[in-house]
């Protein structure tokens, strides 16, 4: 038999930034969030963003990540459009794998967004994330 635990922070924005989630159905995007992951046999342990992103924290059996990430974009920008029919996410995310140890501290970090971002934007914060993971980029190319 083999174990496995596969947690991510994932990251992923609206197209161009633009603030198209509305604090009205927020959370009801967070809860469509919740069912595709728990529909793929993950558990969700936090979803939080802003106007312009979401956060997840979540655990994963091993899985196709670029396939289940397509399909939890696709999908709930299809469910958003019922709210903002200009809706979209961002082509591009973040998948950034959190040991046992750091799932608190991330945890409140996803809670705390608003708290976040009356200091700095989403592309400070996404810059930080990128390089606290020691991940190359090309900020050129970062948006597109």
């Amino acid at each position: 038999m083999s174990h496995s635990r596969l947690i991510y922070h994932v990251v992923f924005a609206t197209k161009d930034r633009f603030p198209l989630i509305s604090e009205r159905w927020e959370n009801e995007l967070y809860g469509y969030l919740a069912g595709i992951v728990k529909r793929n046999k993950g558990r969700v342990i936090i979803i939080n963003g802003m106007s312009d992103h979401v956060h997840l924290l979540i655990v994963l059996e091993p899985c196709d990540l670029p396939a289940f990430m397509r399909e939890l974009k696709a999908s709930s920008s299809r469910w958003a459009k019922q709210h903002q029919p200009k809706f979209a996410w961002q082509r591009r995310y973040g998948a950034f794998t959190v040991s046992e140890s750091a799932i608190e501290k991330v945890r409140d970090y996803i809670r705390d967004q608003k708290e976040h971002h009356a200091k700095r934007t989403f592309e400070q914060e996404y810059v930080g994330i990128l390089r606290n993971h020691n991940i190359e980029f090309d900020e050129q190319y970062l948006w597109n």
